[in-house]
């Protein structure tokens, strides 16, 4: 007695969407960047906590000393845009999965999120490339060290 096993049938797939995956690449962005921010994270917590006098030396001349150097500056930066970007496509995707696809509520969240993300990546760029430690007119003894008497 032999019995047949028919081949498996494929189940018919839908053709491929034309255009740019916009998921696909927001999952992408969370795993490129997540691993990013593990190093800048890392590296900034060793050299805030670790390098020098540790935790009790971080006081405003501490950032100012910092962030008068562009290599912090740009660490700091990219630590913030990748931070907010990669927490703000986290609340989207929840966002998504939680609200009606076609629902208004969907669009005022992604809205709301957007114009939060926007305002503060904006804010927060200003600070770090504008912020200055040693403002003239200032009285000496409340600026740090590291600025020069006027």
């Amino acid at each position: 007695m032999t019995t047949t096993i028919e081949s498996p049938r494929t189940p018919a797939r839908p053709a491929p969407k034309r255009g740019v995956n916009l998921e696909k690449w927001g999952w992408i962005y969370m795993r490129a960047s997540g691993i990013v921010l593990v190093v800048l994270v890392f590296g900034h917590l060793f050299v805030n906590l670790m390098v020098g006098d540790g935790v009790k030396a971080i006081d405003f001349g501490f950032v100012g000393g910092k962030w008068a150097q562009p290599f912090w500056q740009w660490w700091d930066c990219l630590m913030l845009w990748l931070a907010l970007i990669h927490g703000a496509n986290g609340m989207r995707t929840l966002v998504n999965d939680y609200t009606n696809p076609r629902g208004a509520v969907q669009k005022i969240l992604k809205g709301a999120l957007l114009v939060a993300v926007v305002v503060l990546l904006t804010l927060g760029t200003l600070v770090i490339f504008t912020f200055d430690p040693c403002p003239a007119g200032s009285p000496a003894e409340l600026l740090p060290s590291f600025c020069p008497a006027s």
